[in-house]
């Protein structure tokens, strides 16, 4: 049996862990328990009433998180020299396109975020064995694949994500900063719901959103009451 930490121990004593709270609520004790020395992330856990192995079922999508994340990204733009320009007025990191090829064929990956135009779509289509497991392909669906370059990193900036239900069925996703008061907390983590529930798929049967859980880097979820979110 694994032991709890001293660390643990304390924060699991400052709320009732059989209980499940209000988003609001939730959102105050994660602040509150949360006991690293950095400003922990903040992320959320909604187990869906979907089976991912139906293509029909497969939830996912972008959402554009009102007080953004509190996270630095990295973004880069795989595209021509004259869209590659428009990205870097509009906030990208690097862009570029051959030599970001042969780097990320090498095994580099030190981005966040990677955003290129249907042009190049058969270069970066060849990249798939390193950046599909890290999450980083680009993708027409959570708005990576565009002309629209400029547009696109700085929604991806300003704090929109892509969040995809894994293979259990939950989507996890990032609302924020333990520095972020409550109510930001609470409004990040509204319009994820807000935009998992204009998702659910047709097919879906029973309760759609089954649980909610919130919690920060290293510390113990809190659960949330589905009822007393606003998804409607």
């Amino acid at each position: 049996m694994a032991t709890v930490t001293k660390k643990r121990k304390a924060a699991l004593s400052k709320f009732d862990t059989t209980k499940i709270y209000t988003l609001q609520e939730a959102a105050q004790i994660v602040k509150q328990v949360s006991t690293t020395k950095f400003d922990a992330t903040v992320d959320i856990a909604v187990r869906l009433g979907v089976d991912p192995k139906k293509s029909t079922e497969m939830v996912r999508g972008t959402v554009s998180l009102p007080h953004g994340t509190g996270r630095t990204v990295s973004v880069l733009v795989l595209a021509d020299p004259a869209k590659c320009e428009e990205a870097l007025a509009a906030g990208a990191d690097m862009a570029g396109l051959d030599d970001y090829i042969e780097k990320i064929k090498g095994g580099w990956t030190s981005v966040d975020v990677i955003i290129c135009t249907p042009a190049v779509m058969a270069k970066v289509g060849a990249l798939g064995r390193v950046l599909g497991p890290r999450g980083l392909m680009p993708n027409p669906k959570t708005g990576t694949v565009t002309m629209d370059v400029a547009k696109a990193t700085k929604e991806v900036k300003a704090g929109k994500i892509d969040f995809k239900v894994d293979k259990a069925g939950i989507i996890h996703a990032v609302i924020g900063k333990a520095s972020f008061d409550a109510d930001k907390l609470s409004e990040n983590a509204t319009e994820l719901l807000q935009t998992l529930v204009k998702l659910k798929p047709s097919t879906a049967k029973g309760a759609y959103i089954k649980s909610i859980s919130i919690s920060s880097t290293m510390s113990p979820g809190v659960q949330v009451d589905t009822r007393t979110v606003s998804v409607g």
